[in-house]
């Protein structure tokens, strides 16, 4: 399907075409390594490369123009939308492919549970209508344009992730979504080297009502201690319909029970005072809890909310939250649980607490291999220390630890649950094997930086 002619992009950019004209673009990349036939490739440049360097390579593997700000050498009779700026040009192609769509629009932000419940939104909704979606954690100031511009003009409903670690970065992203319902699935200690208290990071993620649409609604955590401060800062902003999901007995969707399973999650709600019971294909109670915001979300998008929530049984974890492989080891087998993506304190916790639900195999044990988390200021050292309460609630029999930070873990635990520590993920990598037994069950967590995917690889190659 035509998602960009030549004259479309053209109007949108405000740009001058040069080269061959009569082109029509199915697709929208950044990236010139991951080309598809079809693609229109916008040459960014950045801080360690430049977009301008490969738009001949993306031309020869399949795009069939290229949007640049200068005319690389050797490109002059290539199909070219010569503009401004590449990463300005990205964001009016985003703004006018909003602009042009009728689709009911939903953004998701919020400390944890963002991509995970953006996830559960695009799933339950395209059970009910086209619906298109940002991939991945396209989120941010590149992320968010790239996703708008990749939705096609015939959409009934998006969904779109916005993120931040600084005040000020959300407003720019939702004045360009312009959704219908803004949803913030929670606000914790994450990030916090950036802003000074909770308070602070509660007052950024309300920025996402600046570009609520008139008669828009937010979707709000009830437990959450500061929700009250996002209610006010909801109607500060000119909304006028908030509603909330949680355990609180005012919620308007209000968990009663939550059971985690080793495969999936069930839950028991009431959604507006009307009993519903549904399971949510992924174990983890913050699972259960975020699918109440999707399901408030749906209704206020005008969707079945019951519908969605039985389609919810099909949703499995993205890459890295919560991935579980089942992998030969020995003389018998283990389960690796993939959190490696990133990591904070209540996700840390989380991941857990949804250790404990796994059933390991006799004689195998629940263990944690756990990378830093970054970004957490001055009270990074106390705030990893303290998982050793989480890792004895929840009975975890051993931790495996990398990183500087992580080696405050390592101290606070007992000897008995505390497993080797390296300085670093790699390090780890090599003595893991040794570590890990048949039957065990292995989560990996870690934030981003910390590489804990090499870990998972590591075990995952057996």
């Amino acid at each position: 399907m035509s998602l960009w002619n030549a004259a479309a992009a053209q109007a949108a950019t405000h740009g001058t075409l040069c080269g061959p004209a009569a082109w029509t673009a199915t697709g929208v990349s950044i990236d010139s390594r991951s080309i598809v036939a079809g693609d229109l490739f916008i040459a960014l440049s950045g801080p360690s490369h430049d977009g301008h360097d490969h738009v001949k390579a993306a031309i020869d593997a399949g795009a069939v123009a290229a949007v640049v700000h200068t005319i690389p050498q050797g490109c002059d009779a290539l199909p070219l939308l010569l503009v401004a700026d590449t990463m300005t040009g990205l964001q009016d192609l985003g703004r006018a492919a909003r602009a042009r769509s009728a689709a009911r629009i939903v953004a998701v932000t919020g400390s944890v549970g963002k991509t995970g419940s953006k996830e559960m939104l695009a799933l339950a909704l395209a059970a009910q209508g086209k619906t298109h979606w940002s991939v991945g954690s396209f989120n941010n100031h590149w992320g968010v344009p790239l996703s708008l511009a990749r939705m096609p003009a015939d959409c009934a409903y998006g969904v779109f992730e916005l993120g931040m670690n600084h005040a000020g970065e959300l407003i720019a992203l939702t004045k360009m979504v312009r959704p219908h319902v803004a949803v913030i699935t929670s606000i914790e200690a994450v990030h916090s080297a950036f802003f000074a208290t909770t308070e602070d990071i509660a007052d950024a993620k309300a920025e996402i009502f600046a570009g609520l649409e008139a008669g828009g609604i937010a979707v709000l955590p009830r437990d959450n201690r500061h929700y009250r401060r996002l209610v006010a800062a909801a109607k500060a902003a000119g909304v006028k319909h908030s509603q909330s999901f949680g355990s609180h007995i005012d919620s308007d969707a209000r968990m009663l029970d939550c059971a985690v399973d080793p495969e999936d999650t069930a839950v028991f709600a009431l959604l507006h005072d009307q009993a519903i019971a549904y399971r949510v294909g992924v174990p983890g109670l913050h699972w259960g809890m975020n699918s109440l915001a999707v399901l408030l979300a749906v209704e206020a998008l005008g969707g079945d909310d019951h519908k969605a929530a039985h389609s919810l049984s099909a949703m499995r974890p993205p890459k890295g939250r919560g991935q579980r492989h089942v992998i030969a080891w020995k003389n018998g087998s283990i389960e690796v649980i993939d959190e490696s993506y990133n990591a904070s304190p209540v996700s840390m916790k989380a991941a857990i607490a949804t250790l404990a639900a796994a059933r390991p195999g006799k004689p195998g044990r629940r263990i944690a291999i756990l990378g830093d988390m970054l970004e957490l200021g001055q009270s990074a050292p106390a705030l990893h220390a303290h998982l050793a309460e989480a890792a004895a609630l929840w009975g975890t029999d051993l931790v495996c630890t990398a990183g500087p930070l992580m080696a405050h873990l390592h101290a606070a635990l007992p000897e008995g649950r505390r497993g080797p520590h390296a300085a670093n993920s790699t390090e780890l990598a090599d003595t893991i094997k040794t570590v890990v037994k048949a039957g065990d069950v292995v989560v990996v967590k870690g934030s981003a930086g910390s590489r804990m995917a090499v870990i998972v690889k590591t075990l995952l190659e057996g």
